[in-house]
């Protein structure tokens, strides 16, 4: 079994004259972030290793995420997960190495809503109903493939496990 763990980066601001890439957390994405990361330590979802885009929104979400985790996981930064297209985010994954068994990316829609989207074909019908209606800033898709090698990794071979936000867990609005 393999777990793929999808999640946006908390909301950010838009700074005059700064670069999409060099865009910070606002105040909103510095509160949602830690709930998440609380959210993923109660219920016991401890990545093996965890994949960043290099963008600045991004790295605070994970540094706000990762002081609730027990345990601090590798953690690399990936740049074909900046603003890419569902394609290229599903080669990342599949270029993961066989021990990691639960993988955590962090990065950015449309990609990760489109990957969500495109390897899952069945479970929970509700999580699949919330994240067909919105993947706002901040959401967490758990998918999980019966697959013993990332390589396997193919379109519709995915159970949707869970799709949590912010708002879900009683953390205020969706963004």
């Amino acid at each position: 079994m393999r777990r793929l763990m999808l999640l946006r980066h908390a909301k950010s601001s838009w700074p005059a004259n700064t670069a999409d890439r060099d865009r910070p957390l606002a105040v909103r994405g510095r509160e949602a972030a830690p709930v998440m990361g609380r959210y993923l330590a109660e219920e016991l979802l401890f990545p093996d290793l965890v994949l960043i885009s290099p963008a600045k929104r991004t790295v605070e979400t994970w540094e706000l995420v990762r002081p609730m985790l027990p345990e601090k996981p590798p953690t690399q930064f990936e740049p074909r997960i900046y603003e890419s297209p569902s394609e290229r985010l599903l080669k990342v994954v599949q270029e993961v190495e066989p021990s990691v068994r639960t993988l955590l990316m962090i990065g950015h829609n449309p990609g990760f809503e489109e990957l969500a989207s495109k390897l899952t074909s069945h479970g929970d019908r509700y999580a699949a109903a919330r994240m067909a209606q919105k993947y706002p800033t901040a959401g967490l898709a758990v998918i999980d493939f019966d697959i013993e090698d990332w390589r396997d990794l193919a379109p519709r071979s995915g159970r949707l496990d869970r799709f949590v936000t912010p708002a879900s867990l009683g953390e205020g609005p969706d963004e």
